[in-house]
């Protein structure tokens, strides 16, 4: 397991990962509604997290929100890069009742994203619009590509929910082992 600590004037995170663990959780970003996200990812994923987050909720999530997703971003590039023996991509979509998300990525080691969700409002008191800046700063310092989209639904939470969930176990078929890839790239680098 690796682990990260990044403190500012508005959060205080410490988070360990293993890449290739059993899906293991224990999360207190402070946010519920985040909480309740990575949790899903984790065990769908296969990625033992902890994370603990200890932020100014007393203004809003936001920088909570952000923060871990920049934290959790950069530890799952340590995990990942140099890519070598990996599948690199990987695909998913998820179904939660009416909802359905496809997340397809490549550990290209250049950040993109593509993030179509139709979120507007709230799910109990979470901004619906942090889960696009978590995306975003996860995407980044993970340094994947990344095209996350809502192929249908109305729940909001239902279609977060996917999103996480899609990601995860995109993530999880991208980074199996595959020992007959090598560098899967003709640069021979990722």
């Amino acid at each position: 397991m690796i682990s990260k600590t990044r403190k500012t004037k508005e959060t205080d995170i410490t988070i360990s990962l293993e890449l290739y663990g059993e899906g293991k959780s224990t999360i207190n970003t402070g946010v519920g509604f985040l909480d309740h996200m990575l949790e899903s990812f984790a065990k769908h994923s296969l990625i033992d997290l902890e994370i603990a987050c200890n932020g100014d909720v007393h203004i809003d999530d936001h920088h909570s929100v952000e923060d871990v997703a920049i934290v959790l971003g950069s530890l799952l590039a340590d995990s990942i890069y140099p890519v070598k023996k990996l599948e690199r991509f990987g695909n998913a979509s998820v179904v939660m009742d009416e909802a359905c998300v496809s997340c397809d990525i490549d550990l290209s080691n250049r950040p993109f994203l593509v993030y179509e969700l139709d979120l507007a409002g709230k799910v109990g008191s979470f901004d619906t619009e942090l889960v696009e800046e978590f995306f975003r700063a996860l995407i980044f310092n993970a340094k994947i590509s990344a095209h996350i989209i809502q192929q249908r639904g109305k729940n909001k939470h239902h279609i977060i929910e996917a999103s996480f969930k899609a990601l995860a176990v995109a993530l999880r078929r991208a980074t199996t082992i595959n020992e007959r890839v090598g560098i899967p790239s003709t640069k021979d680098v990722l």
